[in-house]
């Protein structure tokens, strides 16, 4: 890697102020294609998108549908067949394996159905792991750390429970946890793939309602990946996938 991509912050415009402002994530022609006996199994075809800061989006399909390949090319964790994706402004497609690492460091916040958490580790110094991985101008002095994680847990209503273990904690605060860790350091978006998979039906209630507190009250980004379409309701735009693409873009009063 040459040098860490142009990533602009918080307070910076991508674009001149006399321009129309770009969108946080840029889609164009994405795919994704894989080879499996002998046949291409069209994962994502030809997907345009557009998404913009600020935005609840939900994402859903049944298995098959190529949301979670979306979602991985979305979060940079692939890399696309053919297309282009900007990520504020960055053209993800063009980037090495280190760059990519960067960006998914810096502009993603990631939370998962099955949490991810590490045993042993506290809940503070799991929301600590994405600060921990900076390296270079980028590190983060342990203090700081630890008081952005304090302050994550505390947003997601967890202050209390900061030196509690995974296992002493139930499954919604676990994922309350991870979704602290995914904010700990300042995504500019934040992928939830299937964040209630794993949750009774009360406490998906509880985590829906803290992802929407968290982009009307805070502004983040947020796309929710599911099959559900309950979960999808309580976003303010609802993309449906079917056989690797878009089948439906609908957007929604906010409730």
């Amino acid at each position: 890697m040459t040098g860490s991509p142009t990533v602009p912050t918080p307070t910076e415009s991508p674009v001149p102020a006399t321009q129309e402002p770009v969108s946080l994530i840029r889609v164009r022609g994405l795919s994704r294609f894989y080879e499996m006996g002998g046949e291409t199994v069209r994962a994502l075809d030809n997907v345009d998108l557009d998404i913009a800061p600020g935005e609840l989006v939900a994402i859903i399909g049944q298995s098959g549908s190529g949301k979670s390949t979306l979602m991985s090319l979305l979060g940079c964790l692939d890399t696309p067949t053919s297309g282009s994706y900007q990520l504020q402004g960055i053209p993800v497609q063009e980037l090495d394996d280190d760059d990519l690492a960067y960006v998914r460091g810096r502009l993603i916040g990631f939370v998962f159905q099955s949490f991810h958490l590490l045993p042993r580790q506290s809940a503070l110094e799991n929301v600590t792991l994405p600060l921990v991985y900076r390296r270079g101008t980028d590190v983060v002095p342990r203090a700081e750390r630890l008081k952005r994680a304090a302050a994550a847990l505390t947003l997601v209503g967890l202050g209390d429970r900061q030196h509690h273990r995974p296992a002493e904690l139930s499954g919604g605060q676990r994922q309350r946890v991870a979704i602290a860790r995914a904010l700990v350091h300042e995504p500019s978006v934040i992928l939830a793939d299937e964040p209630t998979g794993n949750l009774d039906s009360r406490t998906t209630e509880e985590i829906l309602a803290l992802l929407v507190n968290l982009n009307r009250e805070q502004g983040r980004t947020v796309l929710v990946i599911t099959h559900e379409p309950e979960v999808a309701n309580r976003c303010d735009r609802v993309i449906s996938l079917k056989d690797g693409r878009i089948l439906s873009d609908v957007r929604r009063q906010p409730a």
